[in-house]
């Protein structure tokens, strides 16, 4: 059954969208996510044959990326269920990891920080940051080099490995946006400035596997201190890390034009070595006729993942992209093999490469063709479930002309206190992951080609000349803020200018209890429409919301793909003139409407 949520009455719907979309013949990427919560059903178990819980490791943080762009372009609960379940079996409720030690200082440890902000942001429960904050502080005392860079491991002094940038700087970036501490940037870019400088290669622009500032390692030139080849997960893991830090680094940071630049690189690089034949990557990048040398799973999946993302973000040229779609149809055609009942199996990846350690490992091509290579391994599994998400956003049918969804911030000016003392806005807002559903809302229209938002003024015709689409969701009252700003007649002449020039409004509300209706009435009724400011869908118990479902009748305009809304806590609305009902309610009273009383362009606006 499908089903959608919502805590508020709607005035006006913008076409074609709903909150979940489930089709009868599975993605790729949800094929291979049905492999992975089948194989290793509880927390990460490299052999299934052998069904002993692994220390906490890196690989299941990978896997758990794949998961969670999975559950955010889905909303599939099963898929948040499974990260869940996952991490709790590490995570105490005193906020401790099991299996982990901090004494270690391996930066593969931090990983798995990212889902533990993830499951912070979505549940709130404190536990999840506590963890997660065990691990920002190992990047506080995580022992560096001279220059600053930081160790990779304890037990590898002096060393940077292009694998340490993905464990840990996109969980360093995250975590230093949620607590709003600015001065981490600065370390963070370094991160990937230092460790361009010390392991690229002039004449390729690739970079090599790692390197030792001491230059004391056998596998170390004597004269650069980089080890002796181009890996080419190693290069997978470092464009991953810059996608990814990019996402939460500061926008007007001085230091954000640098990554940028690392990445331009990084891609020009990449594209030189694929396979004009396949589209795929060998495992030594730069060595095609190499004997032995093959083809390999993570690494191609790793670059399809950031060169698509690069583009969908723009911070690659669109170009890009047919070298991701190219990379992606020789991974679907190589290492893809079903696996029966909706599953697929991911072949052709490396199962490990390093540097040092014992048995010694040299960094010579005889060692990198030594390892085994194998099917469903979890760090290929993982790249793949983050590669396929991405091309198949890529395939989604796309706005021609970008157009801005403003969502406003103005007249819901909501703040707290967050976990850090700091004061944030929140409550409807683009970036919260929680069961309001606005991140998920916002990425729906990301990735249709929408561009999305916030309006923290008053609205007027120079800050509205742009949308398309302007929402406004749950306007404060006293009780919500101590200095509202209400929806006065000068903003109500506005709004109606803008709509009859051919904008979208979308007006949002509560129940009565909950948000300010006097004034919001009087810019809904332009368009003929009054919230009742009764308090109907109520839940008395959080998750039962049985008690808020409103059935959706076969045939809805609106709602095509969904049979079941959760509404909970609305008004009824009363309609005149123009205003048209799309959903009523079991007691017949109506939920939502629109009013497509003006048209332009052969836009309708509602």
């Amino acid at each position: 059954m499908k089903t959608s949520f919502f805590k508020y009455s709607i005035l006006a719907v913008f076409a074609g969208l709903t909150l979940q979309v489930k089709a009868q013949n599975k993605p790729l990427s949800q094929q291979i996510a049905t492999t992975v919560m089948e194989i290793w059903k509880d927390s990460l178990n490299l052999d299934p044959a052998n069904p002993k819980p692994v220390k906490w490791a890196y690989d299941q943080g990978v896997i758990l990326e794949g998961i969670d762009g999975i559950w955010k372009r889905t909303a599939d609960n099963e898929y948040f269920k499974y990260m869940q379940k996952s991490m709790d079996f590490f995570v105490t409720k005193e906020g401790t990891i099991n299996r982990y030690k901090q004494a270690d200082y391996n930066i593969d440890n931090i990983k798995n920080g990212r889902i533990l902000l993830t499951l912070y942001k979505v549940t709130g429960q404190q536990k999840y940051f506590k963890a997660a904050t065990l691990l920002w502080d190992q990047l506080q005392q995580q022992p560096r080099t001279k220059e600053g860079g930081f160790w990779h491991k304890k037990i590898y002094p002096n060393q940077m490995w292009l694998d340490g940038l993905y464990m840990g700087q996109p969980f360093y970036a995250e975590y230093a946006a949620l607590v709003k501490n600015e001065k981490a940037f600065d370390d963070i870019a370094n991160q990937f400035v230092w460790m361009e400088k010390n392991a690229r290669d002039a004449k390729t622009g690739l970079l090599y596997h790692g390197w030792d500032e001491s230059k004391t390692e056998q596998w170390a030139n004597k004269t650069t201190g980089k080890s002796p080849n181009f890996w080419g997960r190693a290069m997978g893991w470092y464009g991953m890390a810059l996608v990814d830090v990019l996402d939460n680094f500061p926008q007007h940071h001085p230091k954000r034009a640098a990554l940028l630049a690392i990445l331009s690189r990084f891609a020009i690089a990449v594209q030189k070595v694929q396979d004009p034949k396949s589209g795929l990557w060998y495992d030594i990048l730069d060595q095609p006729q190499g004997k032995g040398n093959y083809h390999e799973a993570s690494a191609s999946s790793m670059f399809v993942y950031t060169l698509a993302k690069a583009v969908r973000m723009g911070y690659l040229p669109s170009n890009y992209l047919a070298v991701a779609q190219k990379g992606y149809h020789g991974i679907k055609t190589e290492f893809i093999e079903p696996a029966g009942d909706g599953k697929v199996n991911l072949k052709g990846t490396v199962s490990v490469s390093g540097l040092g350690g014992k048995p010694y490992r040299d960094g010579s091509y005889a060692y990198y063709l030594s390892e085994k290579v194998i099917t469903n391994d979890p760090k290929g599994v993982g790249a793949f479930l983050l590669a396929a998400n991405e091309m198949e956003i890529a395939a989604l049918p796309k706005s021609k002309f970008g157009e801005t969804v403003l969502l406003d911030s103005y007249f819901n000016n909501e703040t707290k206190i967050d976990q850090s003392n700091n004061n944030v806005s929140w409550h409807y807002k683009w970036e919260e992951r929680a069961n309001g559903g606005f991140s998920f809302w916002g990425d729906l229209f990301n990735n249709k080609g929408f561009q999305t938002k916030t309006l923290y003024q008053a609205p007027t015709l120079a800050n509205l000349k742009n949308a398309a689409v302007y929402i406004i969701v749950d306007p404060d009252f006293e009780k919500e803020n101590p200095k509202p700003n209400f929806i006065e007649p000068t903003h109500i002449k506005v709004i109606t200018e803008w709509v009859k020039a051919g904008g979208i409004l979308l007006l949002m509300g509560n129940d009565a209890p909950n948000v300010e209706l006097k004034h919001f009435n009087e810019l809904a009724g332009q368009f003929g429409v009054f919230f009742n400011g009764d308090s109907k869908g109520t839940v008395p118990v959080a998750t039962n919301f049985e008690t808020a479902k409103v059935v959706v009748p076969t045939g809805n305009e609106i709602f095509k793909n969904s049979t079941n809304l959760f509404i909970k806590e609305y008004s009824s609305l009363k309609l005149s003139g123009a205003a048209k009902s799309i959903l009523k309610d079991k007691d017949g009273d109506d939920v939502m409407s629109i009013n497509s009383i003006w048209k332009r362009n052969g836009v309708c606006n509602r």
